[in-house]
């Protein structure tokens, strides 16, 4: 959304993905947009702008928020990082990112971006989850095109490469045959979902 002329800006200061950037942005600049277009990452991408969808994901100290619910000036004095900066500082890819790609956990990729960085923090608190637990993990997050089953898939293949130091070997035969998830049983509606905590959960 463009200023408007007589809108008073405000000097602030972001870490993203180790960088300090400053800036000058009205009060109103949601996160989502103060990284897409005054930033150019362009990587968080916009989709419900209700914090319904989950695909403006990013950390906030390490917490998955909703960007397009989040002030740019409520982010001053936090980390944040976006899916451009999961890969390590060589460009190898995260573990979560390797396993997406290994289990075909996309299609067309929109929502791919926010279920990375909620799968990264998740995986941190909880290294080792379940199938269960893992889908649980990603309810929140909505995506139209997989139905969900290699989603799950890439989670646990991720926590077994986060485990083997990510030299895991090559995929392996059973990435993507999770249990029998039928994907009319596995769509998240909007009364399940589960929210990422932060700033941007509005329940």
């Amino acid at each position: 959304m463009p200023d408007q002329p007589d809108e008073e800006l405000h000097a602030i200061r972001l870490q993203v993905n180790g960088v300090p950037h400053d800036l000058r942005v009205p009060a109103r600049r949601l996160l989502s947009d103060c990284l897409r277009h005054d930033l150019r990452l362009t990587g968080t991408h916009v989709g419900c702008e209700h914090g319904v969808c989950g695909a403006c994901t990013v950390l906030l100290d390490d917490e998955p928020v909703r960007s397009c619910l989040t002030l740019a000036v409520g982010a001053q004095g936090t980390r944040i990082t976006t899916v451009e900066g999961l890969a390590a500082p060589d460009g190898s890819p995260h573990p979560v990112q390797r396993a997406f790609a290994e289990c075909h956990g996309l299609q067309c990729g929109f929502c791919t971006p926010g279920f990375l960085t909620l799968v990264a923090a998740y995986l941190a608190e909880n290294p080792a989850p379940t199938e269960e637990e893992a889908r649980a993990a990603i309810s929140g997050n909505l995506c139209r095109c997989t139905g969900y089953q290699n989603i799950v898939a890439a989670v646990l293949r991720a926590a077994e490469l986060g485990a083997a130091g990510d030299t895991a070997g090559e995929r392996p035969e059973s990435c993507g045959e999770t249990g029998d998830i039928r994907r009319e049983d596995s769509v998240p509606t909007q009364a399940t979902a589960q929210s990422p905590r932060g700033r941007g959960d509005l329940r």
